[in-house]
């Protein structure tokens, strides 16, 4: 299969347009701030809206403004201001508001195997993980090496 970048100012309005129609939209992911999880230009993640508002733990496609886009966890919300981290990451946090969250990852595509992010097994994962956030800079560099 032949891959072909496009840019986000291209991708992301006709991402919104095919999740507006009912559609999902499953996009390659790029970058490591989703490891372990999510590795980039391997795993791809399939995008939809869904029938309940964004909560923590999920994955969400967010508009950070100035045509700046991130695949990463809702790790609080407050009101209408969400938090959001990616799981690669060690420390920095990122803010929008839920208005600003364009889709949730519903699925991931792990190494050609089909994940649900709403199943327990990730749910639980992703709750271990982030109690894991002191020593996470050591795991990451263990996954790394044996990677």
């Amino acid at each position: 299969m032949r891959k072909v970048n496009i840019a986000n100012e291209i991708l992301i309005p006709e991402v919104i347009r095919l999740l507006d129609q009912g559609k999902s939209v499953t996009l390659r992911a790029r970058g490591n701030s989703m490891l372990p999880f999510i590795t980039g230009d391997r795993d791809s993640v399939v995008l939809s809206r869904q029938n309940r508002p964004a909560q923590v733990g999920d994955i969400v496609l967010a508009d950070l403004g100035e045509r700046h886009y991130v695949i990463h966890r809702i790790y609080a919300i407050k009101g209408n201001q969400v938090t959001l981290m990616g799981d690669g990451n060690i420390r920095g946090t990122e803010q929008c508001a839920m208005d600003d969250i364009i889709g949730q990852v519903i699925q991931v595509v792990r190494k050609g195997k089909t994940i649900r992010c709403d199943s327990t097994t990730e749910r639980l994962g992703a709750k271990l993980w982030k109690w894991l956030l002191p020593c996470r800079r050591y795991l990451l560099a263990i996954y790394r090496r044996i990677n």
